[in-house]
């Protein structure tokens, strides 16, 4: 579904990517773990065409979009939950909740569906986003890029904050979102957690791939090494 090829990235004159691979298929969960400052974000940003690459490739079904606007790939199926959910504080759950349905896609995820996946929501659907509590507001932000009906969904940082309990409550729902196909990139701090519940795992470490493969297969120290960049 996603692939990409020897991807860098600069900040100005700064390399924050260098050469990374990575690849993604249809029904699978693919977690990616790594310290602050290992490029997780700039990877995901770039995927969502928020930077563009100053060189490899980045296909999507089969199509180019690297460097395209966030908008375009929006259209084509790529969605995603930023880090600290950014919900639009002026605006209604049930509002938030639509305005991820602006790309007009269409498929099975509506704001009815939405609200039995997360019932509370439903309850608070006319109250001011900025009044739920965190968990609740991780939920809106997740029903918000579901109704963009994306065939890939980007989660980012979604345990950031949260309680244990509604940790496992979000990680509950997420074999939901996999239906109909959907492809699902996890970029967590929780390492354990994310592996848990995931096909694949890459670890980034400066700017680069440090270790890959089934979680099954990863012993914790081959983790915690390319985690921390023992040698």
């Amino acid at each position: 579904m996603l692939e990409v090829n020897e991807l860098r990235v600069f900040y100005g004159d700064f390399q924050a990517l260098f050469g990374i691979d990575f690849h993604i298929e249809a029904g699978q969960t693919v977690s990616i773990i790594g310290a602050n400052g290992a490029g997780k974000s700039t990877f995901l940003k770039t995927l969502c065409g928020q930077l563009r690459p100053r060189s490899g490739s980045v296909l999507f079904e089969g199509r180019p979009i690297g460097g395209r606007p966030p908008s375009a790939i929006a259209s084509q199926g790529i969605s995603m939950v930023p880090e600290g959910r950014r919900l639009f504080p002026s605006l209604s759950v049930e509002e938030n909740i639509l305005s991820g349905g602006f790309s007009g896609r269409n498929g099975p995820w509506t704001l009815e569906r939405v609200y039995r996946l997360f019932p509370a929501l439903r309850l608070h659907r006319n109250a001011p986003a900025m009044t739920l509590s965190g968990g609740q507001q991780q939920m809106a932000a997740i029903g918000r890029a579901l109704m963009a009906n994306p065939r890939l969904l980007i989660c980012d940082e979604i345990s950031l904050g949260l309680a244990p309990a509604v940790i496992k409550d979000i990680y509950a729902a997420l074999p939901q979102l996999l239906q109909e196909g959907v492809a699902l990139i996890l970029v967590e701090q929780d390492v354990n957690t994310a592996l848990s519940v995931s096909d694949y795992a890459y670890c980034f470490m400066h700017g680069r791939v440090s270790l890959q493969g089934q979680p099954g297969a990863l012993s914790k120290t081959a983790i915690s090494d390319a985690y921390f960049g023992i040698q």
